[in-house]
């Protein structure tokens, strides 16, 4: 008889590890769901700008300056005009930009 108890006690504690790793698994995916939803992915022309240690980003439509989470990926286009794809956290006024690529200027008619 003991056997038996040990043996439902045993099957109850598995169980009930399962289902917490379960629920576990649950909340951390709704978190990365929310932070996306947060922070769209868009494609945003402009010109990338440095002071000091800082680079910002300034957007053509609006003449917007975003703060740059990961500056590393413009070092390299600091001055020129590019066109980025970047999650936009409008609520802290920064960009985490995901690629860059260099806009042709437009040639002048005369």
């Amino acid at each position: 008889m003991k056997k038996l108890w040990i043996l439902v006690v045993a099957v109850c504690v598995v169980c009930s590890m399962a289902a917490v790793a379960q629920d576990m698994g649950k909340s951390c995916d709704s978190g990365k769901g929310k932070m996306a939803a947060s922070a769209p992915l868009k494609t945003l022309k402009g010109t990338v700008k440095q002071d000091g240690d800082k680079i910002t980003f300034v957007n053509d439509a609006d003449q917007k300056s975003w703060d740059v989470m990961n500056p590393e990926t413009l070092k390299d286009h600091v001055g020129h005009h590019v066109s980025v794809s970047a999650h936009v956290y409008a609520d802290k006024g920064q960009i985490h930009v995901m690629s860059v690529k260099m806009v042709k200027a437009k040639e002048k008619s005369m």
